[in-house]
This record gives C-alpha cells, sequence and structure tokens, in this order.
C-alpha cells in the first residue's frame, strides 16, 4: 500500500493540471474522466463510479451511493462542476468515509477561476 500523503499530494497535483490545461466550464464528467486517465498515468491504481452499500441491522442493502472516484483502495474523490461547493456536497464526502470507513477525501470543483478555491481536503476519524 502506498504512502495515503504521497499518494493525497499526486491527486492535488493531477487535479491542478487538469484545471490548468481545461479550465472551468466543462462537464463533471469531462473532469471525471480526465483525472481518472492522469491519475493511472502517474501510476496509481484507480477505480471510478464504485459502489457502496448501506449496512442496516447487519444487512448489506445496495442504496444506489457510488463514489466518483477511488484511488489507491485509500482516498475517496468526489467530482463536482458547480458554481459554489454546498454543506451537502461535504457532507455526502463525509458519509462516504463513514460508510467505506477510509480517512481521506477530497471535494474537487473544477467550475473555478482559482483551482485553490475548488478544493477541500476532508479527513474523517473512525
Amino acid at each position: 500500500m502506498k504512502n495515503i500523503e504521497m499518494v493525497a499530494r499526486q491527486i492535488v497535483d493531477a487535479a491542478y493540471f487538469i484545471h490548468q490545461e481545461l479550465g472551468p466550464g466543462l462537464l463533471e464528467s469531462a473532469y471525471q474522466f480526465c483525472l481518472i486517465k492522469e491519475l493511472k498515468e502517474r501510476g496509481l491504481e484507480v477505480k471510478a463510479e464504485v459502489g457502496v452499500p448501506l449496512v442496516f441491522k447487519g444487512e448489506k442493502l445496495d442504496c444506489g451511493y457510488r463514489l466518483d472516484i477511488l484511488v489507491e483502495q485509500q482516498i475517496i474523490l468526489e467530482i463536482k462542476s458547480v458554481e459554489t461547493l454546498l454543506p451537502i456536497h461535504t457532507a455526502q464526502l463525509i458519509t462516504y468515509l463513514k460508510l467505506t470507513e477510509l480517512k481521506l477525501g477530497f471535494l474537487i470543483n473544477f467550475n473555478t477561476q482559482y483551482f485553490k478555491s475548488g478544493i477541500r481536503r476532508i479527513a474523517y476519524n473512525l
């Protein structure tokens, strides 16, 4: 398993590169595909649209939850292309961290003039 901080740095660098190349205004799916391609080219294990079951009363239920991107089985990426990140977007990522028992995620909004205003690192302590 790769060092989580090294992976996190690669994610931020890749997302920044994509933002610089493409700028704001594209569909979320376009940024997601480009980020997956860039991360794979950097040698990272990447999975898209990963299903996350909800466990209720000891039973796993498929409620349709899907992670946008899972990197190295360690970090969740939620990709957005919206005017403003809302508290519900952060809550969504925290919920995914809780359900997967992972500790780190990034909420990345590519629809911003400046990249640093569109990225949030979310750490979750179990």
